[in-house]
Order: C-alpha cells, then sequence, then structure tokens
C-alpha cells in the first residue's frame, strides 16, 4: 500500500474509520470524505499521531458536484487516486405499514445515488489512468431477505447488481478491478439511529451479535493487497452466530 491514495466515504467511525487506520498503518494516503462531523477530524489526528498520512474532505455523497470535487482535492493533495472504498451508507428500520416514506428516501439518496455518485466521480479518472480499484460496501442483507428492512435490503441488493456489472465492464475489459465486501452485523452505532419503535427493538436484538468493523477493514486490506491479475469479487463476513 505504500504510496497508493485511498477515498473512504463515511470515513469519520465505524467500517469507514477502522478501515482508515488499518490501510494508513499498511502504508496508503487516505483521504477521508464524510458531512461536516468532529469525529472525522480525530479520526486525522489518529492516523498522523501513528505515523500515517490522511487529509479530510468535507462533503455529501448525495451531491455529485461534491463528489466531483473530492477526486479534484485528492489529486492536488496526493497527485494521485488509486482507490476508492464507497462506504458512506445508512440502515434504518420500519414496518412497510408505517409507510416510513422520509426513511426510505433516506436510504435510497445515500445508499444508492450517493454510490453511483461516488462511482462517476472517480471511474473517468481510473479509465483515464488505466488502473484503480472500487471496493463497494455491501451487505448480507443484499443476499438475504427479512422483516423490518425492505427499503435497505433493496439498496444492497443495488450495491450488488451494479458492482456485478461494473466488473463485467470495467474489471474484464478495462482492467479496473471492482469488488464488494458484504459485512454481516458490525458493531457501527447503527442500532442506536433507528427511530422507529419497532424498528429499534428489531435493531437492538440484532446488534447483540454484532462484530467489530476492524473485522470489515481486514477484509478491504485483504482485497486491495492482491496481484494485479487477481480481483477479489465479494467478500461476505458476518458473525459466526448469525444465521442469514
Amino acid at each position: 500500500m505504500n504510496g497508493l491514495v485511498t477515498i473512504i466515504t463515511g470515513a469519520s467511525s465505524g467500517i469507514g474509520a477502522a478501515t482508515a487506520f488499518k490501510l494508513a498503518k499498511a502504508g496508503a494516503s487516505i483521504v477521508l470524505v464524510s458531512r461536516a462531523d468532529d469525529k472525522i477530524e480525530r479520526v486525522k489526528k489518529q492516523i498522523k499521531e501513528e505515523g500515517g498520512k490522511a487529509e479530510t474532505f468535507v462533503a455529501d455523497v448525495t451531491d455529485i458536484g461534491q463528489m466531483k470535487a473530492m477526486i479534484d482535492f485528492t489529486m492536488e493533495k496526493f497527485g494521485r487516486v488509486d482507490h476508492l472504498v464507497n462506504n458512506a451508507g445508512l440502515m434504518l428500520f420500519s414496518q412497510w405499514k408505517d409507510v416510513a416514506i422520509d426513511e426510505w428516501n433516506a436510504m435510497i439518496d445515500t445508499n444508492i445515488k450517493g454510490y453511483l455518485n461516488a462511482i462517476a466521480a472517480v471511474l473517468p479518472k481510473f479509465l483515464e489512468q488505466k488502473s484503480g480499484h472500487i471496493l463497494n460496501m455491501g451487505s448480507v442483507a443484499g443476499i438475504n431477505i427479512d422483516v423490518g428492512a425492505g427499503i435497505y435490503h433493496g439498496t444492497k441488493f443495488f450495491v450488488r447488481a451494479i458492482t456485478e456489472s461494473l466488473r463485467k465492464e470495467v474489471s474484464v475489459h478495462k482492467g479496473i478491478k471492482i469488488g464488494l465486501i458484504s459485512p454481516g452485523v458490525i458493531h457501527t452505532g447503527w442500532a442506536d439511529k433507528v427511530s422507529n419503535k419497532e424498528g429499534a427493538e428489531i435493531a437492538a436484538e440484532l446488534n447483540k451479535q454484532a462484530i467489530k468493523p476492524e473485522d470489515i477493514a481486514n477484509a478491504v486490506l485483504f482485497a486491495f493487497d492482491q496481484p494485479d491479475n487477481v480481483n477479489v469479487n465479494d467478500i461476505v463476513i458476518s458473525p459466526t452466530l448469525q444465521n442469514w
């Protein structure tokens, strides 16, 4: 990873922050992307205190203009971009009967449009330089379906579909690596963000078996640390006790 530059969206906490620490220790320079949040500055500070390289870029992934500016910022600061970890996401639980349209739209905007915006921003640069690696953060929710999270499941099935489509077009024909990391239940604080009463109960129960964000960061490093002729298409990581 020495000399390589990685952009991580949703980097202020959880999987994003853990991945930033892991890759920085492996020698990568990190661009930490998040909405305005004191936590992202703390991540940057810790990376630098541990001898790593990191810069922060405050942006909302739902804004394509801000995502394009993210690439310009990266090139200005580091002169290159090698990896994108498409990680910013939102998981909210509710029953269909609640018709929680605001929550549905929030997940669609972040989990679908946000991923597309980040890809649209970085892909032209990767195609121009004929190298690069995009890792989309999926979920086991993009493989199995349960009650209480229909829209979230839908967004993660979408991520799985676009990742495979990208792989078949830009990996196979252009040599740009494309992969998917599909975590199970992870301790990221997601359960605390569920406002719906019944959804919060489901989330709290699921979170009892959660594993650490660092376990996912290990998988990201593994995917990036492969020879040029090896593409990691999908890694599924879940708690031993998780049955879906």
